[in-house]
């Protein structure tokens, strides 16, 4: 098996995911995409036919965050 399929890890029973971190942070945006993290992250999504869920997640962590955001600048969520 090569390095490269080695990055994520699924239990058998798919109960558990690994992922193997890299030693450096990324320091830009596009270094970040290319992270072994990330790659490893979207690459588990798509061999697992999990795109609709991750999507459905993304979108709670997105709302979470501008509700949070708006809540300490005193602002009301604009929809």
């Amino acid at each position: 098996m090569s390095k490269k399929t080695e990055k994520v890890k699924l239990a058998k029973d798919g109960s558990s995911i690994d992922f193997v971190q890299s030693d450096s942070l990324p320091t830009s945006t596009k270094k970040v995409r290319q992270s072994p993290e990330i790659e490893g992250f979207y690459r588990f999504i798509y061999e697992n036919d999990l795109r609709t869920e991750a999507v459905d997640v993304l979108d709670q962590i997105l709302l979470r965050r501008r509700e949070e955001r708006d809540a300490s600048s005193g602002k009301k969520s604009k929809k």
